[in-house]
Formats: structure tokens, C-alpha cells, sequence
């Protein structure tokens, strides 16, 4: 009895130990599709950093992932919903013991890229895989046609990337694309104004993306809304931002490298630059392109910052200048707003507070009408109709008028030099 107890511990003891060993060292404990318009994203979460290789087949379409020493505790049965991208997401066997191999059936060939991340705030190490539509511009608008302002707005943050957290547990991700939504609803009211979100709901838009979903959109002006954060909840108060002259000159540097393939992103001089074997005056030229459009993000900061200090607090009281990917468009004017502190306490409610968040798009939309009013784009209606002028008529007041040709009450009297809402039959108002 004593022999046969004692091989039956060892027979466990070995097969214990083989367990052990044939574990993996890593495991893939969650799989999140983030359909976007332009773009799919795929989050692999594991237990520790992926060691990975991938690859791409076709006729089908499929991409390849292999997760070296790794498991999957994932249930692949419908993962994927309503994604016209990805297909379905399967195992397939690999060809290294211990390992995993992942397969995305995939629609068509898309762009992509594929990185890992490390851990932050409430996820875990990750495996991001992004698949992007090619971007193609949109048709030109007849050389006489008067076109719309075009307005880009970005809420920032989304998806897979909450963005901060406050301490009562909002997600900036959430609190800017409700300001991002108001905003919209207040520029497409405006006669010759037109807003495009570059991000609709709760996915994510890659930095780089952003600027060039604007240019597609043919932009005049880029916003980007953000809500701050810090290690103390003592700071609050809103602020925006400008790129900094040295990202600017970087990215002037690099289009010039390239100004065969990149000469869109130089606006009005951009064939030029593209057709000119003088680089002195190339660099000429993109330096005046990239000054004017500093200027006119400089501008326009000092527009928003001028209303957001009606509804809120300033944390800084002039346009910083910081170097971020989603404002360096060299051809497109592009601030990003923080709308105030989510790490403070008060902030974070009114931030929460529906009421709060349409006087801060209604202040970013004033400050868009004040700053497109003295500076309209070429060819856009708002630029075919300046000098418009209204007689008063019987039974019309300075509300029925701004209403009649989409601007703001305060623009007309600002215009007019009112100081109050009173007007008089016969009395001649301008408009633009």
C-alpha cells in the first residue's frame, strides 16, 4: 500500500510539474472591436507584453498574427458585429508549440499598423491592430461655386483610449464628444457654415488621421476639444492651444523633403513648391504658407479664449503653444480647447453638466462666427455676401433678423454698434 501511495503522489508531482511547464507565459484574455468610419481598430488584451510576428495573405484577404509562448481564453463567437472590415476573427494552428495564431478575415486590403501598449490606467498590456481606408479628396467645388466654411472638430480622445479620468470617474472620451455634438448643431444652423465631426461616437482617430481627415473635408479651420488633468485637483479653469513654432518648422522641414508627394499640404502654394527646382525658394514659400497659418491659429485662440472667459475660468489667459500631432496641419489654422480640468472637482461637474456644455460650444461657435466675420475664406458664401444690409420693417425685432440670416444676436449688435435689442422701422442694420 505504502509503494503504490507513494508512485501515485510522484505520478502527480510529474504531471503537476508538466502542467507548469506547458503553461504559456503570456495569455490573450480579451479581444475589443472599435468600428470606426474610416477606420477599424482591434485590441488584443493580455496578461504581459505580446511577442508577436504578423503577416498578410490574400485571395482571401487575411492578416496573420502569431503570439509567441501565449494562450488564448478568448470565445471567438461573435466578436465581430456590423464591421464591414473585419470578417471574423479565428485561431488557425501555428506552427510553434506554445504559441497562438490569430487570424482577421478581412474585406479588402486596408492600410495598416500594428503595435502594442504598454499598461495605463484601467487596461492592461495590449496588442493594437489599426486597418485604415485609403483617404481620397473630395471633388473639387466649381471654380465660380460659392462653398461653405468648413468647420473640423475633433473630440478627443475615444474608443479604446478613455482619455483622463476624474475622480468621480468621468471619461474625458465621453464629456468632449457631448461638446463636440453641440458645437456641431450650432455651425450647421449657420447659413454658410458647415461642420464635420472628425470623430461621430465612441471609436478612436489616430493623431496623424486627424489632419488629413480635415484636409479631405477641405477645412478652413481644425478644433479639437480636450478636457485637462493633474496630479492635484487644485488646478481648473480652461485654456487653448497652438503648435509651437518648433514642431511647425519640423513639419515645414519634412513636407519640403518630400514636396513631390506632400505638396497638398502647403495650400495655395503647393504646386509651386511641388514644381520648383529653386529649394531656397521652396523653403520661401512653405515658410510663408506656414506663417500665415500660425497666425490665423493664434488669431483665432484669442477669439475663443476672449468668450470661453464668459462661462468659465481661465487657466491660461493667452494661447500656449505646445507641440501635438493633431495641429500640425501647415495649411490648416487648428487650435486645441481644453474646456477645464476633469481632476478638479468642480470642473468635473459642470464639464458633466448638459447645460454647462452648450454654453461652452455656444461660446467656441460665437467665436468662430466673430473670427469668420472679419476673416472669410476665399470663395466661400460668407465672403460672396459681405456688406449685406437689412431695413427694418414693421413687426421685426434684432432677433428676428439674426435668425432671418443665421447670425448671432450678439454679432448684429456688435456690428451695429448696439447697446441694447431695440431697433426702429426704416433703421438700416449691416449684417456681415
Amino acid at each position: 500500500m505504502t509503494l503504490i501511495y507513494t508512485v501515485k503522489l510522484l505520478f502527480v508531482f510529474v504531471s503537476l510539474n508538466f502542467y507548469i511547464q506547458a503553461q504559456a507565459a503570456n495569455s490573450i484574455n480579451g479581444i475589443r472591436v472599435w468600428p470606426a468610419p474610416d477606420n477599424t481598430r482591434v485590441v488584443f488584451d493580455l496578461v504581459n507584453k505580446p511577442d508577436y510576428k504578423y503577416f498578410s495573405l490574400s485571395s482571401p484577404q487575411r492578416l496573420v498574427i502569431d503570439f509567441s509562448d501565449s494562450e488564448s481564453l478568448v470565445l471567438f463567437q461573435n466578436i465581430i458585429k456590423e464591421d464591414h472590415r473585419v470578417k471574423k476573427i479565428r485561431t488557425s494552428k501555428p506552427k510553434q508549440k506554445n504559441s497562438t495564431r490569430i487570424v482577421l478575415e478581412l474585406s479588402d486590403k486596408f492600410q495598416l499598423t500594428v503595435f502594442p501598449l504598454a499598461p495605463t490606467g484601467q487596461y492592461g498590456n495590449r496588442l493594437v491592430v489599426d486597418l485604415y481606408d485609403k483617404i481620397t479628396n473630395v471633388s473639387k467645388e466649381a471654380a465660380n461655386s460659392e462653398r461653405d466654411i468648413v468647420v473640423a472638430i475633433v473630440a478627443g480622445h475615444g474608443g479604446d483610449d478613455p482619455g483622463s479620468i476624474g475622480v468621480r470617474g468621468s471619461y474625458e472620451k465621453r464629456i468632449t464628444l457631448a461638446i463636440a455634438k453641440k458645437l456641431e448643431k450650432l455651425i450647421n444652423y449657420h447659413q454658410g457654415m458647415k461642420a464635420v465631426m472628425i470623430r461621430k461616437s465612441d471609436y478612436y482617430v489616430a493623431h496623424d488621421r486627424k489632419p488629413k481627415l480635415a484636409r479631405k473635408n477641405k477645412a478652413d479651420l481644425l478644433i479639437s476639444i480636450h478636457a485637462d488633468a493633474f496630479t492635484s485637483p487644485k488646478p481648473s479653469g480652461a485654456s487653448v492651444l497652438v503648435q509651437s513654432t518648433l514642431r511647425a518648422n519640423s513639419e515645414t522641414a519634412r513636407v519640403i523633403a518630400n514636396r513631390q508627394k506632400e505638396s497638398e499640404l502647403l495650400g495655395g502654394a503647393g504646386e509651386t513648391i511641388k514644381n520648383t527646382k529653386d529649394d531656397y525658394l521652396a523653403k520661401t514659400l512653405a515658410d510663408m504658407s506656414k506663417e500665415h497659418t500660425m497666425k490665423s491659429s493664434y488669431e483665432f485662440a484669442t477669439y475663443a479664449l476672449k468668450q470661453l472667459k464668459k462661462v468659465t475660468k481661465l487657466h491660461k489667459k493667452e494661447p500656449e503653444g505646445l507641440s501635438l500631432a493633431v495641429l500640425k496641419a501647415p495649411d490648416i489654422p487648428s487650435v486645441l480647447i481644453e474646456t477645464g480640468f476633469i481632476s478638479n472637482p468642480n470642473d468635473e461637474r459642470n464639464l458633466n453638466n448638459s447645460i454647462y456644455q452648450q454654453k461652452l460650444a455656444k461660446a467656441i461657435y460665437t467665436a468662430i462666427d466673430s473670427y469668420f466675420i472679419r476673416y472669410p475664406p476665399e470663395g466661400t458664401l460668407l465672403s460672396a455676401t459681405m456688406g449685406i444690409k437689412h431695413n427694418v420693417i414693421r413687426g421685426e425685432s434684432l432677433s428676428v433678423i439674426a435668425h432671418r440670416y443665421k447670425v448671432s444676436l450678439s454679432h448684429l449688435k456688435k456690428t451695429n454698434n448696439l447697446t441694447s435689442n431695440i431697433v426702429r422701422i426704416g433703421q438700416t442694420l449691416k449684417i456681415n
